[in-house]
């Protein structure tokens, strides 16, 4: 059964962010993640929230995703958009 991950973020230092952004699929790649979407103008259709960008992540597995956020491949990644973004970060198992 699939897993996602969903990302929900609003950049504030483009530079930083986009040192991320060069550095993160090498690391979902590995570990067998796809982008499934990714967009920049995402809607909001119900609730208090208005994220500037959304991306979803597919996996083969929870377990598979839990291990590519806990690499060291991604957590190198990651500490680019520390401070560069306000993210919010979930997953979830495919139905």
């Amino acid at each position: 059964m699939s897993a996602y991950v969903i990302a929900m973020f609003d950049v504030s230092d483009q530079e930083n962010y986009a040192k991320y952004a060069a550095s993160a699929p090498a690391a979902t790649a590995k570990f067998g993640g796809k982008a499934i979407a990714r967009d920049a103008n995402a809607g909001t259709l119900e609730g208090d929230f208005s994220p500037e960008r959304v991306v979803i992540l597919e996996f083969s597995t929870v377990e598979d995703a839990k291990a590519w956020y806990d690499s060291p491949e991604y957590q190198e990644a990651r500490n680019f958009r520390l401070g560069a973004a306000d993210f919010r970060m979930l997953v979830a198992d495919g139905v």
